[in-house]
């Protein structure tokens, strides 16, 4: 292979070095001109004891997002008189068939450039884990309601797995894209050059995540992000008992290492886990973690867990880091239940 990389004919690479349109994802903190949701759990997927609780934590998230900016959550056709008595009025219902509730993964990436396109990462159920015939669908009409472009790719990847600045940098972790259930045959090579091509991403901090513990085997979402260009917040496991200890603390070794897309360094803040969290939703899969929260206009969506010393200083660490935002906290323990949290809950629609 030549110096460049790009010798090899693999049309996945070759893509990326043409004189194609060029896309950028923006951050998360850009203005919106809407969050989209998914009003989409089941009793069949999240059980009796959960289901209405997650149903309120959805309707309680999605009106708290409205207070900023618009907002629109996908319902099937058969739920929507209940959606319309739980949701507020200022949130506009899409009907769509859907399986589950995280837009985050089953809806498009939204990028700019001569206009604003999604991209439709062909989800396919976390690499097979779950029936998913509604939620393969969710992209594309997601972007059909926008209005944008509609670009393809071959690749297979959720947003939840995917954090950049905005300027070209990127943090991904291996053990969800660099996963057989998902892109058998994807070099880590050939991923970074269909993201430089859809995305604009010159450059990907790779961090190993952890796979086969969760259903997304280990999304960035929980890990790290983009605060703004060189500062990330990452999660601190600190119970030695979890399976995330040692991972979070590895983590936190490569982004104190790490450059991004520019050469610069990264300041990196940790938010440490929560100790405590209410009983009454407690289960194996609980998400107790204050990374996953989303940036909306004007605004941070936190998750609080009830452990008032933990939820008062991420709340304290997100005010210096987002000084110009209120940060709004918001109790999710039916969604964090299932695995899950605020921002796997949402995905943003960039203003173009």
């Amino acid at each position: 292979m030549a110096d460049d990389g790009y010798a090899d004919a693999d049309p996945r690479r070759m893509r990326a070095m043409g004189g194609e349109m060029a896309w950028t994802m923006p951050d998360e903190g850009e203005p919106h001109t809407r969050t989209w949701l998914a009003l989409g759990a089941t009793e069949t997927i999240w059980g009796d004891d959960l289901i209405d609780e997650v149903w309120e934590n959805l309707a309680d998230l999605a009106g708290t997002i409205a207070e900023f900016e618009e907002v629109s959550v996908l319902v099937r056709p058969s739920d929507v008189a209940e959606a319309r008595e739980l949701l507020a009025p200022t949130v506009r219902i899409v009907e769509h068939e859907i399986d589950d509730l995280w837009v985050r993964d089953t809806g498009p990436v939204f990028v700019r450039g001569d206009g604003l396109a999604g991209v439709d990462f062909n989800f396919n159920g976390w690499g097979g884990k779950q029936d998913h015939a509604a939620d393969a669908t969710v992209a594309a009409a997601v972007i059909a309601q926008a209005g944008a472009t509609a670009l393809g790719t071959e690749l297979v990847l959720e947003g939840g797995a995917l954090e950049v600045d905005g300027k070209g940098t990127a943090i991904i972790t291996r053990s969800c894209v660099l996963n057989d259930n998902r892109n058998p045959g994807w070099s880590q090579q050939d991923v970074e050059a269909e993201l430089a091509r859809l995305l604009g991403i010159r450059k990907v901090i790779w961090l190993p995540g952890v796979a086969g513990r969760d259903i997304t085997d280990g999304h960035t979402d929980f890990y790290a992000r983009f605060v703004r260009p060189g500062v990330v917040v990452a999660a601190l496991d600190e119970d030695p008992q979890s399976f995330d200890h040692e991972v979070t603390r590895e983590h936190l070794a490569l982004l104190n290492e790490a450059t991004d897309a520019d050469g610069g360094p990264l300041e990196v803040v940790t938010l440490t886990a929560p100790w405590a969290i209410r009983e009454d939703f407690l289960t194996d899969d609980f998400a107790a973690g204050y990374v996953n929260y989303y940036v909306c206009n004007g605004a941070v969506i936190m998750p609080e867990f009830g452990d008032r010393r933990a939820d008062t200083a991420a709340a304290t660490k997100l005010r210096q880091l987002f000084p110009e935002r209120e940060i709004v906290p918001v109790a999710i323990d039916g969604i964090a239940a299932g695995g899950g949290g605020i921002h796997c809950a949402t995905q943003q629609q960039p203003a173009p």
